[in-house]
């Protein structure tokens, strides 16, 4: 016979019933919050290591055919060996979508990725295509200024003139010069590049007229332009257009990068240019990965995304990394892939140096490095 105690208080279990409910109840509503938020845009873009490693001595698929990265058709060219890699870094978000709260925190743990503001990636409201319109207009700004320095260090002369880029839509020319007139003179004084422009326009000063010398259509016309004064902390006088430089080279040098954009890859272009120019193996089947801008005078600039390169460099199977000097303090040691030699340069010619010495047997032990701490 089954026995029963009365006295048997049943509060007691209703509180605990009632307590496990309650943190049941929490939980999930926690956990709702926690996956709700994890899924809303954040204010952030995210950078990895781009799929693409192209390397500039071999070819590239252009409409599913391959086609050489490098090309001098008119020139004598010389057998390569090795690689040059030039890196990419894939951004993840853009003003229109933005990755979610869950990705910036999968992006947070992965040291190969880097989280960036949104207002850093996309300045002052810079929609997509006008980024990706930038970033095509700077990988050919780049190309050009890389077969610029290959020519100079490889002994050829070439020609420069300075034309209208792009005008200020309420500037002082705005209805006066048209994109693509060839600045020859301002006063009368030949211009031979944007710096000599921006001098003699300062010298003329603002706020009364001067004559700008053009070559529009293949004739000369005179445009009488009156400067105003810029902004800025030293505001100096301006016409109210972005001068571009171009460049009359002695032979076609075409480059196909595909639908990579950005001025990063300039340096690794003109040491593979350098290459096909010159006898002998300039990486002597090395394989070798690299970024930096360059100028047409061979000084090799930061880029941005210094560890994503990085490690794009270790996928591509390249141990040598040419990297500017003014990016070695970017590189931290626990964003250096595992036996990737670093060498600092901030001239083609410290490039030249490096792979020249790597290649001839020589000891590499005094060749500049970045210091990783």
């Amino acid at each position: 016979m089954a026995s029963y105690r009365y006295d048997d208080d049943p509060a007691p279990r209703r509180r605990s019933l009632a307590g496990g409910w309650i943190f049941w109840g929490l939980l999930a509503i926690v956990s709702i919050v926690v996956v709700g938020t994890s899924f809303v845009p954040s204010d952030y873009v995210i950078e990895r290591p781009g799929e693409e490693t192209p390397d500039v001595l071999g070819t590239i698929e252009i409409d599913g055919s391959p086609v050489s990265l490098i090309d001098i058709p008119s020139q004598t060219t010389y057998p390569t060996t090795g690689s040059l890699h030039m890196l990419t870094v894939s951004t993840i978000g853009n003003r229109e979508r933005q990755p979610s709260w869950f990705q910036v925190f999968q992006a947070w743990i992965d040291p190969t990725q880097e989280i960036v503001p949104l207002d850093e990636a996309f300045p002052d409201g810079q929609t997509t295509e006008q980024s990706q319109d930038l970033s095509a207009a700077m990988m050919a700004q780049s190309q050009q200024s890389a077969i610029a320095a290959a020519l100079s260090a490889t002994g050829y002369d070439y020609e420069t003139t300075v034309s209208v880029g792009a005008l200020a839509k309420d500037g002082p020319s705005a209805d006066l010069l048209e994109v693509g007139d060839v600045i020859t003179a301002v006063n009368a004084k030949p211009v031979d590049d944007p710096v000599g422009l921006r001098a003699l326009i300062a010298e003329s000063g603002a706020d009364k007229p001067l004559t700008v010398t053009v070559t529009r259509k293949g004739a000369q016309v005179d445009v009488v332009i009156t400067p105003v004064l810029g902004t800025g902390d030293d505001p100096q006088p301006v016409i109210g257009i972005e001068a571009a430089t171009n460049f009359v080279f002695p032979f076609e040098v075409s480059i196909e990068q595909g639908d990579i954009g950005g001025p990063s890859a300039g340096q690794i272009f003109a040491l593979g240019i350098i290459d096909k120019l010159t006898p002998g193996a300039l990486v002597d089947g090395l394989a070798v990965a690299g970024t930096g801008t360059i100028t047409p005078t061979g000084e090799i600039g930061p880029i941005g995304g210094i560890t994503q390169k990085l490690y794009g460099a270790d996928r591509a199977g390249a141990h040598i990394f040419l990297a500017p000097l003014s990016n070695c303090a970017d590189i931290a040691a626990g964003s250096v892939p595992d036996g990737m030699d670093i060498y600092a340069v901030s001239t083609l010619a410290d490039s030249l140096y490096v792979l020249n010495t790597l290649t001839s047997g020589a000891s590499s032990g005094m060749l500049p490095r970045c210091p990783v701490s």
